[in-house]
């Protein structure tokens, strides 16, 4: 009875533990409104000219803001596959990252992979499929390439911001089970070549506590997903 008990009190605090953390988190993401900034005085540089870098260097609220302030993409911009990179900043930002490159891939952890891109396919005028793409050591000079976790696409007014515009939505529940089966990704345009995107779900509270990225063109060709 004791130990029952024992491990009742330690289950509980962790998780207090993790819904303070989440709390602390959804805070350091700031207003879900945009606060009127332009793309340009936030990034501080052109928003034409603008690369993965400009937007690292800015804190979690204001990647936020700069996803707010981001253009909706057409649609059919997006067609093959892309370099992705997470986004640091909140404090969840670490483990939020080692999900990504360790468990996403397979739902087991893996300790020699990461998250390097997503992929796209435009079936009809604003519906389609895509995948994430991950690399894997396979021993120590070999990388290989894994294209996993398949999605469908379309568009749709923004849940992660309250800013009455439309987003590119990724919608993992009809391929996915566990954890994955409630992601969402939504995901704006800055260039031709850079996208700001943000991704949730339901455990950490779904779209208000948002883990932001990027997306780097131009595209390659589409593959397929599990080749």
């Amino acid at each position: 009875m004791a130990l029952i008990q024992t491990l009742l009190i330690i289950g509980g605090i962790s998780a207090m533990v993790m819904i303070t953390l989440n709390v602390i988190n959804i805070l350091q993401a700031g207003s879900k409104k945009p606060d009127g900034r332009t793309m340009a005085e936030i990034l501080g540089v052109a928003p034409e000219t603008a690369t993965y870098g400009d937007i690292e260097k800015l804190s979690r609220k204001d990647k936020m803001q700069l996803f707010y302030a981001a253009g909706t993409p057409d649609f059919s911009t997006f067609n093959g596959e892309y370099e992705a990179r997470i986004l640091s900043g909140g404090i969840l930002g670490k483990s939020s990252a080692l999900f990504t490159h360790h468990v996403f891939p397979t739902g087991k952890i893996t300790f020699r992979t990461a998250w390097i891109g997503k992929a796209f396919k435009p079936l009809a005028t604003d519906s389609g499929i895509g995948y994430n793409i991950f690399s894997q050591k396979t021993s120590a000079s070999a990388v290989s390439k894994r294209r996993l976790r398949p999605m469908r696409t379309s568009m749709g007014p923004s849940k992660a911001g309250k800013d009455g515009k439309m987003s590119f939505l990724v919608d993992y529940s009809a391929d996915n089970t566990g954890t994955i089966h409630s992601m969402r990704d939504e995901i704006r345009q800055i260039n031709d070549t850079l996208f700001i995107g943000t991704g949730y779900m339901g455990l950490g509270g779904g779209p208000i506590n948002p883990a932001p990225f990027a997306l780097i063109g131009p595209p390659t060709e589409w593959v397929g997903v599990g080749k």
